[in-house]
């Protein structure tokens, strides 16, 4: 392996989501982010230059980049979630471009769950809108603390300072109520004339910040991750029952919080057992120390039952314990409805256990913030706050302690089709 390879591998990532309203500039914005650091092939920028002659477009349509599907295509606009991937000499970075009409809300909160930042995207001519403040609250429902706020196609309004000051403060208002924003950046930006996207815009000299692309390379978001809690679910027990591993039995999963070190004390729940770490295995090489978000394989110094589901964890920092759960839900489903007395799968790391939703305690307009206590039913992409009972205890971290053991999804128990995404508080 070369040095440069080398390099390449151990560059941070940053995996951001861009949200807005409905032809807000997103796809165009992506497509000019890949345009200027030249991570477009020939063959491709080609191809887009073709069809945007044969659509009549008077310049390059950069949005044809990310949105595949034909229907986005004829229609201009993002109907499905498009993943992209580029690299700077920076930063390695993973962009979920998700959409923005209302009624793929639930396509937004896929695409923003592993999201380490959230890039929202305003039309300067339309101020905040109401899927500005859906995204917003999303966003923030999800735990993302770092975001970026666009306000895009500032060339329509002559680069207008005064225009920007007005958006930046009606967003502004409306996020000093959200819970989880800790850090807001704003930038004016043109995404169809690349202004403060990749290089500073001499348009726009009042704004002393810097270009979208700088701020992307540069936002620290390490500590985002919880290294505190040390938790670790099994996702398989492995066994090989060969003559050369004999006695070989290794729990493999993926470090979901904390650092596990050869020689800890270890509890696994729901048992109670505790033992000592023998050895962790990265692939085939044996590491001294694992944490997230690494895949390993751990093996322990007692025979101990430890099987798909369970959980190890320290002794002296050990999660929540219970069968009556209180949580926060998108709801996906367009063929059913959510009541109360619902029941379903709970997928929660690598369990999966039956749980009965007991209560819907109210569902919440995401314009106004304000709970609407008296709707007891949920339909697609509503959001709310419900009470579950599962089949067994679930060990859990609230979500906004830890995004990995404080969020599931609800399983249609016959159909398989996933119902909800939700958050443990």
């Amino acid at each position: 392996m070369t040095e440069e390879t080398k390099n390449y591998l151990n560059m941070d990532l940053l995996r951001f989501s861009t949200a807005g309203s409905v032809d807000d500039g997103k796809s165009t914005l992506i497509g000019r982010l890949f345009h200027d650091t030249k991570a477009i092939f020939e063959d491709q920028l080609e191809a887009i230059e073709k069809t945007s002659k044969q659509r009549g477009d008077e310049n390059i349509n950069l949005a044809l980049l990310t949105d595949g599907l034909r229907a986005e295509r004829e229609q201009g606009i993002t109907i499905d979630v498009a993943y992209r991937y580029f690299a700077t000499p920076r930063r390695k970075f993973i962009i979920a471009d998700t959409p923005g009409h209302i009624q793929y809300t639930r396509n937004m909160v896929t695409g923003a769950s592993t999201a380490n930042l959230a890039l929202i995207l305003i039309d300067a001519r339309n101020g905040v809108v109401e899927q500005t403040r859906r995204h917003a609250f999303i966003a923030d429902l999800l735990g993302i603390k770092h975001v970026a706020v666009c306000i895009n196609k500032m060339d329509l309004v002559g680069y207008d300072e005064e225009v920007y000051g007005k958006v930046l403060q009606q967003f502004m208002e409306f996020s000093s109520r959200l819970e989880n924003l800790t850090e807001l950046t704003f930038i004016p930006i043109s995404a169809l004339k690349g202004d403060n996207v990749v290089d500073r815009s001499e348009n726009m000299a009042w704004y002393k910040g810097p270009p979208l692309l700088y701020h992307l390379e540069n936002i620290y978001v390490g500590s985002d991750a919880n290294h505190i809690d040390p938790r670790f679910p099994v996702q398989w027990v492995i066994r090989p029952h060969s003559d050369k591993h004999h006695d070989f039995r290794g729990f493999a999963g993926r470090v979901a919080g904390g650092v596990f070190k050869t020689g800890d004390e270890v509890v696994v729940l729901p048992s109670g057992f505790s033992t000592k770490i023998k050895k962790i295995l990265l692939a085939d090489q044996e590491i001294n120390e694992a944490f997230y978000p690494q895949s390993v394989t751990i093996l322990l110094e007692d025979e101990i039952d430890v099987s798909r589901g369970d959980m190890l964890v320290k002794p002296n920092n050990q999660p929540s314990s219970s069968q009556d759960l209180e949580a926060r839900i998108c709801w996906f489903s367009s063929t059913k409805k959510l009541r109360s007395g619902t029941k379903c799968l709970f997928r929660h790391t690598t369990q999966e256990v039956q749980a009965l939703v007991s209560d819907i305690r109210y569902k919440v307009d995401v314009n106004t913030l304000r709970k609407k206590e008296d709707d007891t039913e949920f339909g697609m992409n509503d959001i709310g706050r419900i009470s579950l009972r599962t089949s067994s205890p679930i060990f859990y971290d609230s979500y906004r302690r830890n995004r990995n053991t404080g969020s599931f999804i609800l399983v249609d128990p016959f159909s398989n089709e996933t119902l909800a995404a939700g958050m443990l508080r």
